[in-house]
């Protein structure tokens, strides 16, 4: 895994459809989050042990008898009744923020909705001279699990390069994070057309989930910055300069 290779000071976590999403959206609302890269029996130990409420399934969320209405949905996060802590499973986000937590580095969460955010805190850290790694996700191939690059993690990656170039720190960047500020530069004007578009969003559209689409295709409608401290999190609100 890409992840494993990182070695920054920062690393920010961008998936948007839609983990980094959704932590976005819950911490928005005052949750603390807790990443969790396992489901069924360990996902319950684990949020027994938090005191915290575990995200369920999108689908399993939507039946009758379901435990939560809170689920990996960023739709559902942004509506439903908030709660003060909560698990949220997701073997691909989670997994590379332990990953990343592990290597010493402080994970922060990216997405289109606080992109501008995320780049006001990497640029106070550049500026310090502390190196910054944006995560491009990526998913998964259902079948083999094998690792299937996405172009909304593309895109939100890019957006928080070009927020982090615009502040004046093109130089400091490697050709590929130039390159993913160069890509988002040029979609923005059809950005949630793109968005719309990809593989990831179709799969939730045939699903019933358009509004998680929605909902993470919004640009810069945020101003706090999901900050892992002690296994999860919390908020951490940028300047709104």
């Amino acid at each position: 895994m890409g992840a494993r290779a990182v070695e920054a000071d920062v690393a920010v976590v961008v998936d948007v459809l839609s983990f980094s999403t959704s932590v976005c959206v819950a911490v928005e609302r005052g949750m603390s989050v807790f990443p969790c890269r396992w489901k069924g029996a360990g996902a319950e130990a684990f949020a027994r042990d938090r005191d915290a409420v575990l995200a369920v399934g999108r689908l399993e969320s939507t039946l009758p008898d379901s435990p939560t209405a809170l689920s990996l949905s960023p739709a559902a996060l942004l509506t439903e009744p908030s709660v003060p802590r909560l698990v949220l499973p997701s073997p691909n986000g989670s997994t590379i923020t332990t990953i990343l937590d592990e290597s010493g580095a402080q994970v922060v969460i990216g997405c289109l909705r606080n992109a501008a955010a995320v780049a006001d805190v990497a640029a106070v850290r550049v500026a310090r001279g502390d190196s910054v790694a944006v995560i491009a996700a990526g998913e998964r191939w259902r079948g083999d699990d094998s690792l299937r690059p996405s172009l909304e993690d593309h895109l939100g990656a890019g957006a928080v390069l070009s927020a982090l170039a615009s502040l004046g720190h093109r130089d400091a960047m490697s050709p590929e994070a130039a390159a993913a500020a160069d890509l988002f530069d040029v979609v923005r004007p059809r950005l949630a057309q793109f968005i719309r578009e990809c593989v990831g969003a179709r799969e939730l559209e045939a699903m019933g989930f358009s509004a998680d689409v929605d909902v993470a295709s919004a640009l810069d409608v945020s101003r706090v910055v999901p900050t892992l401290v002690d296994g999860a999190f919390r908020s951490r609100a940028s300047r709104s300069g």
